[in-house]
């Protein structure tokens, strides 16, 4: 059987994990598509959850979301009436971002599908490894759990 093409490529840490990255995205994205939803606003109505009410900018910088797009992904949001943005009692001159009760049962269901999703991508592995696994990517990524 012939060698494989870029095998000094394909054998890189690098390229293996970002093999691993589309292969997870690609999955979660199918999985939050199944409910509506597209990935960016899955990740913005979680943000607004967990930090609710939150001013708009706050919301863009802790999703590392430039302004431009984030207006956008609200309107969406706001439009299906998943988020509402009202004048933050803070700061009038803001607008601060909330879930709604319809945006909160939404996203339930997108965390279970993409939970569902990571479980597939992880399936290939014993729990004792994907407990290990877990461990060494965020020791790697940098990240903290």
């Amino acid at each position: 059987m012939p060698e494989a093409p870029l095998p000094a490529i394909r054998s890189l840490p690098s390229w293996l994990l970002g093999r691993a990255a589309a292969r997870g995205r690609a999955l979660v994205a199918e999985a939050l598509a199944a409910e509506g939803m597209k990935m960016w606003h899955h990740v913005v109505l979680s943000a607004v959850r967990d930090l609710a009410p939150v001013a708009q900018a706050d919301l863009g910088r802790s999703v590392q979301l430039d302004p431009k797009d984030l207006v956008g992904i609200l309107n969406d949001l706001q439009s299906a009436g998943l988020v509402v943005r009202e004048p933050d009692p803070n700061d009038r001159r803001k607008n601060a971002v909330s879930l709604t009760g319809e945006g909160g049962r939404l996203l339930k269901r997108c965390e279970k599908a993409a939970r569902e999703a990571n479980d597939a991508l992880l399936a290939p592995l014993s729990a004792a490894e994907r407990d290990r696994f877990m461990d060494l990517l965020i020791r790697i990524s940098g990240t903290q759990r």
